[in-house]
Parts: structure tokens; C-alpha cells; sequence
């Protein structure tokens, strides 16, 4: 195994990913949502960098190869199940991330049960937009929910007609309640549009591997 700068990267991604759940179990929210998202933004961004690096400096390895997709996969996977546990179990948001995490197990084990033959499900440039997206769609929902714990911080104590008169421009907004409850709005539904994208292109790559897993499938005569 060789060392490189690109695969530590790899591996404090790999790191990172149950970090995101763990910041909920020591942290109070917002600050979990907070740490939460930067740790889980700077994560994605280095998923950019490795393979750049790896490809620039010619130090693409077997390791970063089989690290980078399972990385990639704990990233998404952890973080949509931190969201959906501290979410109102929408279906919404539930059925978009059952379509992904579905193609992530079936495609894992497409490729475990072919073996030598594995490397016929290279990851495409769809698969890498598919990846991207569901970065951007997640970090967008852990954003949410720092705008939605700062609105509950600033209405704390507040008696419910008087946040009701600030948010409708009848009182003074002093503690920026309007704005808090348009981004938290705003990225809510932002978020989950484009985690519904994320799935309808998970489920597009997950048919394009089945289909060229198909000839390896068929039963001998």
C-alpha cells in the first residue's frame, strides 16, 4: 500500500464520515448542525482534491481506488441517516433517500458478486454528477437546520402572537426572525429538490450498471 498525499485524503474522508453523527451525540444544536456541515463540507471538498491530485501527480493507487467509492458512499449514507433522524419523517425526504441508499447497497453488491469482472462497472461522469449532487443536496439540508434551531433560539421566551406579528411586518424585527425563517425555508426546499435530483440520477446509474452487468448474470446452458 502506498501513502500518498491523496489517499491520507481518502482515509480522513473515510474518517470523517461517522464524524457527522458523532458531532450529534456531543454537541447541543445548532452547534452539532454547525460542526456537522463544515466538517461534512470540508470532507467533500477533499473528494475533489484527492483524485486531482491523484491524477496531476500520477499517484492513482489500488487502495485510493477501493477507498474513494466506499468514502463516498459512508459520506452519504451516515449524513442522509442523520437528517432523516432528526427530520419529521417525511416521506419526502424519505423516499428520496431510500432510492439512494437502495442503488448504493444493490451496486456494492453487484460488483461484489462479480469479482474479477468487477472493473466493467467503471464509474461513469453521470456517477460522479450523481455523487456531487448529493453532497450539495446534503450539506444544503444540515444548513437548514442551523437556520431552524437559530429561529428557535431567538423566539425562545417570545409569546406565540408576538412571533406571529413580527413575522407577518406588524412589529419590529429586532432579533432577525424573518430572515432566519426564509433560510430555513429556503434551504429546506432547496434541499430537497435537489436530493430528489440526486435520486432520480442515483436511479439512473444504478439501471446503467445493472445493464452491463446483465451478460455476467445469465445462467450457462
Amino acid at each position: 500500500m502506498k501513502w500518498n498525499l491523496p489517499n491520507i485524503l481518502t482515509v480522513l474522508r473515510l474518517v470523517a464520515a461517522p464524524g457527522v453523527a458523532i458531532m450529534f451525540l456531543y454537541f447541543t444544536r445548532p452547534y452539532a448542525d454547525w460542526f456537522a456541515l463544515v466538517l461534512f463540507v470540508t470532507a467533500a471538498v477533499t473528494d475533489w482534491f484527492d483524485g486531482y491530485l491523484a491524477r496531476a501527480w500520477k499517484q492513482e493507487t489500488k487502495l485510493g481506488a477501493m477507498l474513494d467509492p466506499i468514502a463516498d458512499k459512508a459520506m452519504v449514507v451516515i449524513a442522509l441517516m442523520v437528517i432523516i433522524g432528526f427530520s419529521s419523517w417525511s416521506p419526502w425526504l424519505v423516499l428520496p433517500a431510500t432510492v439512494i441508499l437502495f442503488r448504493e447497497v444493490f451496486v456494492s453488491g453487484l460488483r461484489e458478486f462479480l469479482g474479477d469482472v468487477s472493473g466493467t462497472l467503471k464509474v461513469t461522469r453521470l456517477a460522479k454528477w450523481k455523487t456531487t449532487l448529493q453532497m450539495i443536496a446534503i450539506a444544503v439540508l444540515f444548513s437548514q437546520g442551523v437556520f431552524e434551531h437559530y429561529l428557535g433560539m431567538s423566539a425562545y421566551g417570545m409569546d406565540e402572537d408576538l412571533v406571529r406579528s413580527i413575522l407577518n411586518g406588524n412589529e419590529e424585527d429586532l432579533h432577525g426572525l424573518r430572515w432566519k425563517l426564509f433560510g430555513m425555508e429556503w434551504a429546506g426546499l432547496a434541499g430537497l429538490w435537489l436530493l430528489w435530483l440526486a435520486a432520480a440520477l442515483t436511479a439512473v446509474t444504478g439501471w446503467d450498471y445493472l445493464r452491463k452487468a446483465l451478460p455476467y448474470l445469465k445462467e450457462g446452458p
